[in-house]
This record gives C-alpha cells, sequence and structure tokens, in this order.
C-alpha cells in the first residue's frame, strides 16, 4: 500500500506543483486543467485554466494536487507533509526555497531527535516539516 498527499490551491496550484518538483527533484508528470478535460463546457470561464489535477513524482512518492474549485478553497490543517533529507546542507536548501514568503513555525535548527528540523506554512498554504537526521 502507498499512500500519497493530494494537495488543495486557491488558484495557484501549477506555480506550487512546479516549485515543488524543481526544489525536490522531482518530475510533473501530469498538469490538466479543467478546460482540458471532456467536461469543460460543464466550468465556468473563470476555471478553465485552473488545475483540476497535478502529480509530481519525487521517485518512492507521488505529490498529487488541483485548485479547488470556485470558492470551495479551505487552508489546509491538522497535517504537514514531510520531508526528510540525508544532510544538513540538503535541510538548508529545502528550507531555504520552500521557505521564502512562509509562516514559519518552527525555523530550521538543530533538536534533541535531529540535525536540523523546521516547521512552516509556505507561501501557498501547504504545511510541511523537514527533517534531517545525518
Amino acid at each position: 500500500m502507498q499512500t500519497n498527499p493530494y494537495l488543495s490551491f486557491n488558484g495557484n496550484c501549477r506555480e506550487a506543483m512546479t516549485l515543488y518538483a524543481e526544489v525536490l527533484g522531482g518530475k510533473v508528470e501530469a498538469m490538466m486543467t479543467h478546460g482540458e478535460t471532456p467536461m469543460a463546457a460543464e466550468f465556468p470561464p473563470e476555471q478553465q485554466d485552473k488545475i483540476i489535477h497535478a502529480c509530481v513524482n519525487l521517485g518512492e512518492t507521488i505529490l498529487m494536487a488541483g485548485d479547488a474549485p470556485g470558492d470551495q478553497y479551505q487552508p489546509p490543517a491538522g497535517f504537514s507533509v514531510n520531508i526528510t533529507v540525508v544532510s544538513v546542507a540538503e535541510a538548508e536548501r529545502v528550507f531555504a526555497a520552500l521557505g521564502d514568503g512562509a509562516v514559519v513555525q518552527m525555523a530550521l535548527a538543530e533538536t534533541f531527535w535531529a540535525k536540523r528540523f523546521a516547521m512552516f506554512t509556505d507561501r501557498y498554504g501547504t504545511p510541511w516539516m523537514i527533517n534531517c537526521f545525518a
């Protein structure tokens, strides 16, 4: 069994998923708009260029997402997407890239369990944790 996060965005899914693929070394495998689906005529004009489904392959993990329709977006709550990296340098690089414009709950720092740990909500509203045990 595999579990994969499915993130909802408020109209900025394309930008967020493109950044996540770049920063996390993944590949965008799908990025489909409402207007590109067989049901395109059923969506209002302002929704046509919004993402109905995106998929970023990160190797052993798939990160999926879409723009919430119309006014149905709700900020994520009660979870974080955890990233475990293999070096302090990688933790610092990822934190700098994803943490730009973020609301930081805990800045990247050494803890009693990790060489580096951080908690933040990025500029797109996605809550993240970074762990580096090396």
